[in-house]
């Protein structure tokens, strides 16, 4: 059986991307970082790797593959979109947002678009908004 062993970003500029990442998700380098390449891993050591790596491809408006980064509640969401701000990322005018959405879009210092997501967004007594799906 496979497992997702690493997610990939193309980016135009190595360093300055693992630069965001690693302060942005408390990441460091698995290995020196060449020009064209760099794996970041998780500075506790669990948790997926992220990949970096040298690309002439433009940034997606609206890319099928994207990351998400979980908060915890709102509160955490907020704050966590004012520190990646702070760091280099931006605000996306997103003209998809559903009404009373729990994510927030961003994009890194190449234009990247990830999201922020408040994981207590919806969380009652019985549990979590499965956002009216049935699971029966």
């Amino acid at each position: 059986m496979v497992r997702i062993g690493s997610v990939v970003m193309g980016v135009q500029d190595v360093p300055r991307a693992a630069e965001f990442w690693t302060r942005a998700l408390d990441y460091v380098p698995r290995e020196e970082m060449a020009a064209d390449w760099v794996v970041l891993v998780p500075a506790s050591g669990t948790g997926p790797q992220l990949s970096l790596g040298l690309s002439e491809s433009p940034v997606q408006e609206y890319p099928r593959v994207h990351l998400d980064l979980y908060a915890g509640d709102a509160a955490d969401q907020a704050a966590e979109v004012e520190r990646l701000v702070a760091l280099g990322a931006r605000r996306v005018d997103w003209d998809l947002y559903p009404q009373d959405a729990d994510f927030v879009v961003l994009a890194d210092t190449e234009g990247n678009r990830f999201c922020v997501i408040d994981t207590g967004h919806g969380q009652d007594a019985e549990g979590p908004d499965t956002g009216g799906a049935n699971p029966a």
